[in-house]
């Protein structure tokens, strides 16, 4: 009977254990190809093999732009493309409350550009701040880039594991393309905004004066927050939804140790 019994805790914590590494795995391809208009940054995210990269994380957050501004990067060389891919990937996971609760309401985000040797002055993080007329504003923090790329929606997320969020425009270094005329593309209104909304255009200068507070800023970002009501509803679900599966698991998982003793 005890043999019986140890072995029956030892197949509850495999499963368990299997049951949870499970829900904080996650496929990109398969979150964007929930939308026809990310076709063209889903293609290009399979492409440069940067979708493989994205799936192999446990934290990540994804600023995606539909196909017309994708436009901006597909007129890129192959090369060039993947680089700007990379700066679209942040290293943690962000969502508007999140974004919100930022000190100063402005901060450096950590893109997946940053890890590769290519990335120069400030070329592999994401300038984040939140203007003066309360609209959320992304841009590269490379010196003189326009912040002018403007959070439309929250695509999809899964606290604190992914949060896809959709803006306005590519975001694109001025020196990271071979030509060094790189910048943040202004296509026409992006699906679920208005028409009538401004984007503003600021420079990476004007929020960030130094190297020093531009450093200092990344340390103001909360390390996380509460599931975004505009999420769960992008998602199809509630962002809970992972937590109950996993308690659902073990219950059964439990119930099947006590008819095995």
């Amino acid at each position: 009977m005890a043999c019986l019994r140890a072995t029956a805790a030892a197949l509850l914590l495999t499963l368990a254990s299997s049951a949870a590494a499970t829900m904080t795995k996650f496929n990109i391809t398969e979150v964007l190809n929930e939308s026809l208009e990310f076709l063209t940054f889903n293609s290009l995210l399979s492409k440069t093999n940067l979708a493989e990269e994205i799936n192999k994380r446990q934290t990540i957050t994804i600023l995606v732009v539909d196909n017309s501004a994708a436009s901006g990067i597909t007129s890129l060389p192959t090369d060039t493309q993947k680089k700007v891919l990379a700066v679209h990937v942040i290293l943690d996971y962000y969502d508007p409350m999140k974004l919100e609760n930022i000190k100063k309401g402005t901060a450096l985000l950590t893109s997946l550009f940053q890890t590769t040797s290519a990335a120069t002055d400030r070329m592999g993080f994401v300038n984040y701040t939140h203007s003066a007329d309360d609209q959320m504003v992304f841009g590269s923090a490379e010196p003189g880039a326009p912040l002018s790329s403007q959070l439309v929606k929250v695509v999809a997320c899964r606290p604190y594991n992914l949060s896809v969020m959709q803006v306005s425009a590519a975001i694109i270094p001025p020196s990271i393309s071979p030509s060094g005329k790189g910048s943040s593309a202004a296509p026409g209104p992006a699906h679920g905004s208005s028409s009538n909304a401004s984007v503003p255009t600021i420079t990476a200068a004007e929020t960030l004066e130094s190297s020093d507070e531009a450093s200092a800023l990344d340390d103001d970002a909360p390390a996380s927050s509460p599931p975004v009501h505009s999420a769960d509803a992008a998602a199809g679900a509630r962002t809970s939804a992972g937590n109950t599966v996993v308690v659902r698991s073990r219950v059964w998982l439990v119930g099947l140790v006590m008819l095995m003793v």
